[in-house]
């Protein structure tokens, strides 16, 4: 009942009243960011969703769009910024997500959206973690986060997906909340996972 229903309910409900009391910080973060990085303010890439179906993410951008003197985009460590490093190591660069999980393309809790271009290097069981609406946070992301191996991240994943309820739900929360305020594992430049396609492009043949 709580998987079918009063999980998108709650989500729904949640999200209105976060994007309601939250819109003083989106309006402060937004004119910070025009004044350290620079437009535009908003990051958006394609994601996998339920069933696979892809949707577009947004973020806060964490770094400039600086290019070289051919016009592309110099190395990541050389486009980050204090500010932006600050969006990550806090997860406030997430909250635009909310919009997202109010129309229906994530939830609060689940597994997090990864690229597009993972989705040849799944086994075929972790290919179930697109069952659900992928999460702002999950078990892995309060588990570890970048500390985690792939594999690890996808069996707590997979763990999820096969033990939905509030009260799972709800000690996610609550570990995701502790993490945050520590900073721990969190990507801001220093702290960063091997693309997926690479650590598997021996191992998994694409479909």
């Amino acid at each position: 009942m709580y998987r079918k229903y009063f999980k998108r309910i709650l989500d729904i409900t949640f999200s209105l009243i976060a994007l309601i009391l939250l819109l003083p910080v989106y309006i402060i973060i937004a004119i910070l960011m025009l004044v350290f990085i620079g437009r535009p303010i908003l990051f958006k890439q394609e994601r996998p969703g339920k069933d696979e179906k892809i949707f577009n993410i947004y973020k806060f951008r964490t770094m400039t769009n600086k290019k070289d003197k051919e016009g592309n985009l110099l190395p990541d460590e050389l486009r980050h910024t204090k500010f932006g490093d600050f969006l990550r190591r806090t997860s406030l660069d997430e909250l635009p997500q909310m919009f997202n999980i109010l129309m229906g393309s994530m939830s609060f809790i689940g597994p997090r959206p990864l690229l597009v271009k993972y989705l040849p290097y799944y086994t075929k069981e972790e290919h179930h973690r697109h069952d659900v609406r992928p999460g702002l946070t999950g078990l892995a992301q309060s588990s570890g986060r970048n500390s985690l191996s792939w594999d690890d991240k996808f069996k707590l994943d997979l763990e999820y997906v096969n033990n939905i309820s509030f009260i799972n739900d709800l000690n996610v929360i609550l570990k995701t909340i502790k993490i945050m305020f520590k900073g721990r594992n969190i990507n801001n430049g220093n702290i960063a996972m091997t693309y997926l396609d690479e650590v598997r492009k021996d191992k998994c043949k694409r479909k």
